[in-house]
């Protein structure tokens, strides 16, 4: 199948204009609360160090089951037919463990690689061993490519009732033959986003030391700041899974048209 970006681009831009208060309402419940709470939860550690583990984990695990069923829904929305947003979540949540473990086959053995390699890393910043350096630069490539085969396990989660070892190879099958046109688009996606999020904690931060006094975490500015940075993340997160799911309705070939149910209240 061909690909369109910009076809792809303009369903979206439909999808939200005509229903953007419902799948804000959706990114609200679903992105930026558990957010904000993973924020409180997360320990404070010096520069240059990771957390050690604790009862944040357990946020972090409540966080992302939450954050990868809000995924799966905010896609269902997307893809049409009709149904309601209840029904999306309710849909997001039925599919929540195929898409987990789909993830987890293609990503954990990565993460834990490198989680291994930045600790060593970490252990001698200034003069690192070139060998665990160029470790982490293969790793960085690698995951690359991964993150754009796989870019449609999400997608393909929540339209096809599948096992995580069929997402992955449906994904694999889908993304084949468009891997520089999917990394370009996120990349640049992910570059714009990255940009927008420096710029307003820049200014958040500003005001938080001149009106609050600071923005140490668990201070009103803090939690002001992180406010902001979770409503740009969720407005961020709700345009890219909204443009996957076009992105697969092409792929797929399913044709299924642009639109968002109503909230059934």
């Amino acid at each position: 199948m061909t690909l369109s970006i910009s076809k792809a681009w303009d369903e979206t831009k439909a999808i939200l204009v005509r229903d953007g208060r419902l799948i804000g309402a959706v990114a609200l419940a679903l992105f930026v609360l558990p957010g904000l709470v993973l924020d409180l939860a997360y320990p404070v550690t010096p520069p240059a160090t990771l957390p050690k583990p604790g009862p944040w984990m357990g946020v972090a695990f409540v966080v992302m089951f939450v954050s990868l069923s809000g995924q799966l829904a905010m896609i269902r929305l997307a893809m049409g037919p009709q149904l309601t947003v209840a029904e999306a979540i309710r849909h997001g949540v039925g599919r929540f463990l195929s898409y987990f473990g789909a993830v987890l086959i293609w990503l954990l053995p990565l993460a834990t690689i490198g989680y291994a390699l930045s600790n060593q890393v970490l252990a001698n910043p200034d003069n690192p061993e070139p060998a665990v350096a160029l470790g982490l630069l293969v790793l960085t490539v690698v995951f690359a490519y991964f993150s754009v085969r796989f870019s449609l396990n999400a997608a393909v989660a929540s339209a096809e009732s599948a096992s995580p070892l069929i997402i992955l190879r449906r994904s694999w099958t889908l993304t084949a033959g468009h891997w520089w046109r999917l990394f370009a688009f996120v990349f640049l996606f992910g570059l714009a986003v990255l940009a927008l999020l420096f710029a307003v904690e820049a200014v958040g931060g500003i005001f938080a030391k001149l009106a609050l006094g600071g923005m140490e975490q668990g201070t009103v500015g803090g939690l002001l700041v992180a406010l902001i940075s979770q409503l740009v993340s969720a407005a961020a997160y709700s345009t890219f899974f909204v443009m996957l799911a076009r992105i697969y309705v092409q792929l797929a070939g399913k044709g299924a048209a642009v639109g968002v149910p109503s909230s059934g209240t």
